[in-house]
Parts: structure tokens; sequence; C-alpha cells
């Protein structure tokens, strides 16, 4: 269990140590462009080469807004090397830093893409046991899919790392007090996207907003509503909310999953979690009272640990 002494036990310095004061230089990567079903494509950032025959592979899911460049990213990448692991990160449409090819971009209830990835690697790699871990919207995502696909995923293991199972609750959450501020830091790459498909499509004969009005767009919820949920065909962000939320999946989870997830999560609030009969036998819950938003940073300010991916790599060892 992951316990944290005064002041890492702040749940704010949890989730804003490793982006603001974590020094590490940035992993070898090799880069595969996979193409999609809809001819549009996504890159995935394999850890050093691509894995030998037999290897154990783990695919990494990034957050809103998230990359290679997430330190969270870098350090399990590091973590599972050590282990023996090959790792791979497959970035969401549009998040490598080139821009995907139609308008829309990707949702965290968006599992077609990762389940065509996951299904090339199980006929590429026969041989190689197959896991995947899954961080905020990546880990909702991963958790969607894992109950939807049931017994039939190439999957031997997964780990959800503080999703949003609820994304109500959630985009309510983030939209009080000093968690605005995440929110506005997650918005504004969210945005200027949003922009530049305004300058690449006719985005005005797939959603109602106009250019003009993008710069008002205040809350993730909004967003949500005036893009996120049309341009998926959905009929609002409650609806998108109500079908993509992964805690109504997690019963059919048929696989050994770890969901890894603090209390004091700045992102939301502990109505998220799954009571007791809202989980398969498969599912564990691995609670903590502090760690933030993906932070568990153990140790002390100048000396930290990040217990995070000890815990991450040893589950699938």
């Amino acid at each position: 269990m992951f316990t944290s002494p005064f002041p890492l036990n702040n749940r704010h310095l949890q989730t804003l140590y490793a982006p603001l004061f974590r020094k590490q230089s940035k992993p070898k990567v090799k880069l595969e462009r996979f193409e999609l079903f809809d001819g549009d494509f996504v890159e995935c950032y394999w850890h050093n080469e691509k894995p030998t025959d037999g290897q154990a592979i783990v695919t990494l899911f990034h957050g809103l807004a998230g990359s290679f460049n997430s330190p969270y990213i870098q350090g399990i990448m590091r973590a599972l090397d050590k282990k023996g692991f090959a790792s791979v990160l497959m970035h969401f449409r549009g998040c490598s830093g080139k821009p995907n090819l139609l308008p829309r971009a990707y949702h965290s209830g968006d599992t077609a893409d990762a389940k065509a990835w996951l299904d090339y690697l199980n006929v590429k790699y026969p041989n190689s046991p197959l896991h995947a871990v899954g961080y905020s919207i990546g880990g909702n995502m991963l958790l969607k899919l894992l109950g939807e696909e049931k017994e039939n995923t190439p999957l031997v293991s997964a780990v959800s790392v503080s999703a949003p199972m609820d994304l109500a609750i959630t985009a309510k959450a983030i939209n009080r007090g000093f968690s605005k501020r995440y929110q506005s830091h997650l918005l504004a790459p969210l945005k200027a996207q949003l922009q530049e498909k305004f300058k690449t499509f006719e985005m005005n004969k797939h959603i109602l907003l106009k250019e003009e009005e993008i710069n008002k767009i205040a809350t993730i919820e909004e967003f949500d509503e005036v893009y996120t949920a049309p341009i998926n065909g959905f009929k609002s962000a409650q609806d998108y909310y109500a079908r993509c939320s992964a805690k109504q999946f997690l019963k059919e989870i048929r696989i050994p999953t770890l969901i890894i997830h603090a209390l004091d999560d700045p992102f939301m609030t502990p109505e998220i979690l799954p009571l007791a009969d809202e989980i398969s036998l498969s599912v564990k819950l691995d609670i903590s009272k502090h760690g933030g938003h993906v932070g568990f940073v153990s140790g002390s300010l100048f000396r930290p640990n990040y217990w995070l991916e000890a815990r991450v790599s040893n589950f699938f060892a």
C-alpha cells in the first residue's frame, strides 16, 4: 500500500511533483506508424528496439493531452525495461505531435484504436504475452475495453492508474476550487488542436460550434458538449459520459486487472470508485489515502521514490 510522509502527502504536490521537478533523460524510442481502419493513424513509440521473440510486451496508454513527453510514460518505460519487458506507447490520435487526418480526434471511451493495435500485436508477436497499462483517461479507456472484450482480449493482465471511471463526476470535480487550474492546463492544448482542425477541415459540416467561439470554452464539460460529443456521434456530453464511463464495465472484466487510485485525487472525488458488487473477481483495487493524480511519489522532497513505477512493473512481473 502506498504511503508518503509530509509534505509529500499533499494532493497537489503529489500531482505536480514529477511534471515540475523530475529530472530524467528521454528514453530512446523507435517509432512505428500504425494505420487505422478509417484512414487515420497513430504513432507508437517502442522503448529502445522492438521485442525479441517471446518477450512480454506492455502497451502504454497516456492521459488527456499526454504523450511520450509525460514523465510517467518515460518513467514506466525504464522500470519495465529493468524487469525484462518490452514497452510501447500507443499515442492517441493527434497526440504525438503530428495532427491526425480526420475532423475527430480521440476520447476517453474510444476503444477501437487500442483494440486494433492489440490485435495487431497478437498476430505479429504470437509468442509474446501482452499486457497494458493506462493512465487517467487512458486507464478509463483500457478498463472499458477489457469489459467489452471480456475473455476475448489478447491481453493477459492490465493496470489502470487514476482513471476517471465516472466521467460526469470528474467533469464536475475538475471545475471546482484549485482543480480549475488543472482544467485550464488540459483545455489549452485541446482548444489549440480544435483551432487547427478548423483550418484543415470544414468543421461546420460536423459540429455547430463556430471557430470564433473556441476561445470562449471554459470547461472540459463545455468542450465535450460542443465538440467531443457531436463529432463522435453522442447526443450530448452527458450521453458521452454515461456511455463511456468505465465503472459500468468492471463487472465484465475477465483477466487479472489492477486499479490504482488515490482518495485525494484532485481530478475527481472518491464517488467514482466502484462498490464491491460492481467489479468482477478478476479486478483488484489498490486504493490509498494519498497519491494525487498519477502521482504516488514516496521518499522525500529531495530524494523522491516513484512508487507507482515499481507497483506497476512488479504486478506484471
